[in-house]
């Protein structure tokens, strides 16, 4: 691209010149490594310091739940690790394996969410059938994403992207267990949307140093994940969502 601009006469300011595949195994492998981190930092009171099989968890859904997200966690790690160490056809491999999980992890979320309301779990403080709200939309988010991430599984620079934006959506559970957010008395919901954009920033600031524009990619999914995580409690308050809830709670959760 660069020799085209330079025969074409193009002034410096407007070539391209592609960025260096160490930038680039350098950016996912780091995001990788800390979103992990925010997942082990989030959970670590509740779940991994807690012994993980042994944390006192109210009961076996929520582990097979927790098990589940954190075996998906090693996963991404492990799938960016590879392609680092330039082993494309171990990643390859792997990575038809693991894409069986996701549709586990959207029922056994669902599933969670639900046992939630059944448990009057309230998030943040907020009534249990708004908390319903964040779960649910935060499935639906991944579900979405993910599925395009398989679809695009022959386009490493859309499928890579959307591994992270949907990594970056179920993080925000994490997000809204940080022991700071309970020391400074500030609500969870508006701080996990916070943090979830800064996140969701780092790969648009990517996609503008790497390509001079944002991806297709993650032109759609990056809005799409930032919304619905924004939208979640407003929706959550309406009368039709409390509908909504209330037939969940009756007809549904009490069979999980």
């Amino acid at each position: 691209m660069a020799t085209e601009a330079v025969r074409a006469g193009l002034p410096l300011s407007t070539r391209h010149l592609p960025v260096p595949r160490s930038h680039e195994r350098a950016f996912f492998g780091g995001i990788a490594i800390l979103l992990c981190a925010v997942v082990v930092f989030g959970f670590s009171r509740t779940y991994f310091a807690a012994g993980m099989v042994l944390a006192p968890l109210p009961n076996v859904l929520v582990h097979i739940h927790g098990g589940a997200f954190t075996l998906w966690m090693v996963l991404y790690l492990v799938q960016s690790a590879l392609v680092s160490a330039k082993r494309v056809m171990w990643h390859r491999t792997l990575g038809t394996i693991a894409f069986c999980l996701p549709p586990i992890m959207v029922v056994l979320g669902v599933a969670a969410a639900l046992d939630g309301v059944r448990r009057g779990t309230h998030i943040g403080g907020l009534p249990t059938n708004v908390s319903l709200a964040i779960p649910l939309f935060g499935i639906a988010t991944f579900a979405v994403v993910i599925w395009a991430a398989w679809r695009a599984r022959r386009r490493p620079d859309a499928h890579k992207r959307l591994i992270v934006i949907a990594t970056i959506g179920i993080s925000e559970a994490a997000i809204g267990r940080f022991p700071v957010w309970m020391r400074m008395g500030i609500p969870p919901a508006g701080s996990n949307v916070l943090i979830l954009g800064l996140l969701l920033l780092l790969m648009v600031g990517y996609d503008l140093y790497a390509l001079r524009r944002v991806h297709r990619s993650t032109m759609w999914a990056a809005p799409l994940t930032l919304i619905t995580a924004a939208a979640a409690v407003p929706i959550g308050m309406t009368p039709i969502w409390h509908g909504f809830a209330g037939f969940l709670a009756e007809h549904v959760a009490p069979h999980f």
